[in-house]
């Protein structure tokens, strides 16, 4: 039965990918991730802007229950992701991993300080810090698979990790496949046998309990 997803599982998976990618530096960036229509600097960048923002939107003394905390958003060109968090491109890609690294490590401390009685928006369901946690490991786990694609990269995280994460936001994944394949069929990614690649997806941040 899988476990609570945790602060150190954010910390893990955020440190893993770091791990990963640092090995493809030297690389074009600048190719597109996967099957999206960003290229991997730019998921990257989207990858550290949501760490930032599933902390921040956790982060106030009084975490609104209604809409995101009002950072101001912005693209770099059209049809590029939507940003408070950008690097700087003069620092390279090893600065742009510096940025992931930090963002990951706030939402690692604050997962880990936050009470778990707190809620705050999503627009998947009002979740609690381990629903935040559960958010920043799916999207830093299927991000890097982005990422990784692009830059020609192996990648396969823990399978006890995926199964954390989709016991957690995905009750209707099925149970007896593949961890690491099923977290990519859930979202969106690719098909699992029987199962066809999913158009459209979500997860489900409110904590079970509370949806009953």
């Amino acid at each position: 039965m899988s476990g609570p997803v945790t602060a150190a599982d954010v910390e893990r998976a955020v440190r893993s990918a770091l791990a990963t990618l640092r090995a493809a530096e030297a690389r074009d960036w600048s190719v597109t991730a996967g099957s999206l229509e960003w290229d991997c600097w730019e998921t990257v960048e989207h990858l550290a802007d949501d760490l930032f923002s599933y902390a921040v939107q956790l982060g106030p003394a009084n975490p609104p229950l209604d809409t995101h905390v009002p950072f101001a958003w912005s693209r770099r060109r059209p049809g590029g992701p939507a940003n408070a968090v950008f690097a700087d491109r003069e620092a390279g890609t090893a600065g742009l991993l510096h940025v992931l690294d930090a963002s990951g490590a706030l939402l690692t401390a604050i997962v880990r300080t936050a009470p778990p009685t707190v809620r705050a928006h999503h627009v998947f369901g009002a979740a609690d810090p381990e629903g935040f946690a559960a958010m920043g490991i799916v999207e830093t786990l299927v991000h890097t698979h982005d990422v990784a694609e692009g830059l020609g990269l192996e990648w396969t995280p823990p399978a006890d990790q995926c199964d954390r994460v989709l016991a957690r936001l995905f009750p209707d994944a099925p149970a007896d496949t593949d961890r690491w394949q099923t977290l990519l069929w859930a979202t969106g990614r690719s098909a699992l046998p029987g199962r066809p690649r999913l158009t459209t997806w979500r997860w489900y941040g409110t904590p079970r309990v509370e949806t009953q």
